[in-house]
């Protein structure tokens, strides 16, 4: 992944390690309590762990050849 994400939060290379693992391995749309623990486990707000995912999910979509923002891709 692009640092964009990490450099937006000022992230540390072990909370980008783990927000990372948590996007590929758990969810790429965390939320209530899953959302919370991988925040936790970061040592980052809720707001910003969302912020980072959603920033993520742009990059990923473009990756897949998608619209960067939510929606139908016959939009």
């Amino acid at each position: 992944m692009s640092s964009k994400s990490a450099e937006s939060l000022k992230l540390a290379e072990e909370q980008v390690k783990v927000l990372e693992d948590s996007f590929k391995k758990v969810t790429r749309h965390p939320e209530g309590m899953t959302l919370m623990l991988i925040a936790a486990e970061c040592g980052l707000t809720e707001e910003e762990t969302l912020k980072w995912f959603n920033i993520r999910n742009q990059q990923w979509r473009q990756e897949e050849g998608l619209p960067a923002e939510l929606g139908s891709v016959l939009d």
